[in-house]
């Protein structure tokens, strides 16, 4: 069985709350949940980031920015990767 690690992460900057992430242990997400936010766009990220590698992911929305604010849900979500990828691996 493969295993996995898994954050919660807050964002700052941005109208959603958490960003609950998941990857493999060739640090490939398997999921992502935003809490707040614009609920159909985040949706669309989350489906269209799944079976995506982290690095990937980071190099193509790291720097998105929403309106005038200085990061975006997306770029928000790029720090949560960071984030996982340290994390250690569960069973």
């Amino acid at each position: 069985m493969m295993k996995t690690k898994h954050i919660l992460f807050q964002p700052t900057g941005v109208c959603s709350r958490a960003i609950d992430v998941t990857a493999d242990e060739n640090d490939v997400i398997q999921q992502v949940f935003f809490t707040g936010g614009c609920n159909g766009n985040l949706q669309g990220i989350s489906l269209l980031v799944r079976g995506q590698k982290i690095d990937d992911v980071i190099s193509r929305l790291q720097g998105i920015r929403c309106g005038t604010k200085g990061t975006s849900c997306p770029d928000q979500l790029c720090e949560a990767l960071k984030e996982l990828k340290r994390a250690p691996l569960e069973e």
